[in-house]
């Protein structure tokens, strides 16, 4: 997922002039250092930004204005039924390790990851797939229980990416892919460096060498931009000093969108959360703006589903459930709580989190409800939000591309159960025209809305900051990626 934090401006200092190597390295910033560097065995949206498209590749990959391309499938033929698919690979594609990609690699990456106990974080792109098969070197064929029309999407995810078997049970510290840039080092608690693929099967890479430098604190990475010591920090996590970068013609803005939907999840399995009276009291008792204005300082889109404002089937929810406090306390009331209850509110790094919570926190106790914040750091998060399920609120935002299936899944970390959305969603599955489809995606998003399985924020923005003299970075985040493969100095 992405984050973004916020810190206190420092005094202006001046860049070093740039060295002959800055025409072909480039350091790049993040807030987040990724706990593995296998993108097919760990949720943390900060393994895509090191190595999507950079290290690994699928079948095919999202591009930057979140179209679907070819990638190591150069074309495909789908059965009329729609029960089949036939990949044509791209010819002399290898593996870092000079080992040559071939269909059964294709086939083992599914098998791993649909494989009971696998350690994938998005099995469920891989639902509906019954059988995949070699039928040579080149060619390989993906059998379906039901027509999927987001199949190809599906297989453009990091989770899908293509790993050589003789190389898989060592990606999480050094990874081995078939992109144009290689694992060079990581420095735990410092850097990923990668260096370019000189046997890389498509265009090479300008870049020689990239280096992500993992900077946490806000006040931090201001100063290290402002220093010459980071190039670019696509999303940088200081918001509020992104006018002092605007005036100064050194530096590049770019501010885009993400598909990171930021939510207000409550547990849904567990008293009170159980009870939909309770979550629209939740909901209306919630002021988006001021969350938006206060935490994200007024960058942020409101929203009233799990949904990208930017997608063509949006539909504009945030009127659901609107900032309603005493509508809230009658809801509430009504539920049985009339003088409300006290929960915990889980907060990870990111300020739209914990900034976020503090404004969330307030709003909250204006109706009653006593939300204690409980502020963690991301790997106990993961462990204990997101896999043990242990909280009452959390406030995260996802940042994965078309993520609204999560709402049909039970075993997800906020517990939502309803079988007419699960029948909403297997339907979605067999559509494979784009304005149906489009009909069925609006009918979702209006089902979650009206049943306030979380509250529903506002779309994270992108906000990055750069080296004026380069070119090539992501404007918008389709997915959560830094994909370098067409970064450059400009001459």
């Amino acid at each position: 997922m992405k984050h973004i934090l916020t810190a206190l401006a420092l005094g202006l200092a001046t860049l070093p002039a740039p060295s002959v190597a800055a025409e072909t390295e480039i350091t790049i910033g993040m807030q987040l250092e990724p706990p593995i560097l296998d993108p097919t065995a760990g949720a943390a949206a900060a393994i895509d930004e090191v190595v999507y498209a950079n290290v690994f590749e699928g079948l095919t990959r999202i591009g930057p204005d979140g179209s679907v391309l070819p990638a190591l499938a150069e074309s495909w033929d789908v059965a009329p039924d729609g029960l089949s698919w036939v990949f044509h690979l791209r010819n002399g594609v290898t593996f870092h390790d000079g080992i040559a990609l071939t269909a059964e690699d294709v086939v083992y990456s599914f098998d791993r990851a649909m494989a009971e106990g696998s350690l994938n974080a998005q099995k469920a792109l891989f639902d509906g797939i019954n059988e995949v098969t070699a039928i040579d070197d080149v060619t390989l064929e993906i059998g379906l229980d039901a027509p999927n029309g987001a199949l190809l999407f599906n297989l453009a995810w990091g989770d899908a990416a293509i790993v050589s078997p003789a190389t898989a049970d060592t990606n999480t510290t050094n990874p081995v892919g078939t992109g144009p840039f290689k694992f060079e080092r990581w420095v735990q608690g410092d850097s990923v460096s990668l260096v370019r693929n000189a046997e890389y099967w498509g265009e090479a890479p300008a870049l020689g060498r990239v280096v992500f430098k993992f900077i946490s604190d806000p006040s931090a990475a201001f100063a290290a931009m402002m220093a010459g010591d980071i190039d670019a920090f696509p999303v940088f996590p200081a918001p509020e000093n992104l006018a002092q970068f605007e005036a100064d013609p050194r530096f590049a803005v770019i501010v885009g969108s993400t598909e990171g939907e930021t939510i207000l999840a409550m547990n849904n399995a567990k008293a009170p959360f159980d009870d939909i009276r309770v979550r629209r009291a939740i909901a209306m008792a919630i002021d988006r703006g001021s969350i938006i204005d206060g935490a994200m300082f007024g960058y942020g889109t409101p929203i009233g589903s799990h949904f990208a404002p930017h997608h063509p089937a949006y539909v504009d929810l945030s009127a659901t459930n609107a900032y309603d406090p005493a509508a809230a306390k009658a809801l509430l009331a009504e539920a049985g709580y009339p003088e409300g209850f006290a929960t915990t509110l889980a907060l990870p790094p990111p300020s739209y989190a914990r900034r976020g919570g503090e404004i969330v926190a307030s709003q909250l106790r204006e109706i009653g409800v006593e939300a204690g914040i409980v502020n963690m750091e991301w790997a106990q998060w993961l462990e204990q939000v997101f896999g043990a399920k242990d909280f009452g609120m959390t406030i995260v935002s996802h940042t994965e591309p078309m993520d609204i299936d999560i709402y049909a899944r039970d075993d997800y970390y906020f517990g939502s159960h309803d079988p007419v959305l699960q029948a909403m969603m297997k339907g979605l599955e067999s559509v494979t025209d784009a304005e149906d489809r489009a009909a069925v995606l609006r009918a979702i998003q209006a089902r979650i809305a009206e049943q306030s399985v979380n509250v529903f924020l506002f779309q994270l923005a992108k906000t990055g900051v750069a080296d004026a003299r380069i070119e090539g970075l992501w404007a918008d985040a389709p997915t959560q990626a830094n994909d370098m493969t067409a970064v450059r100095w400009r001459e």
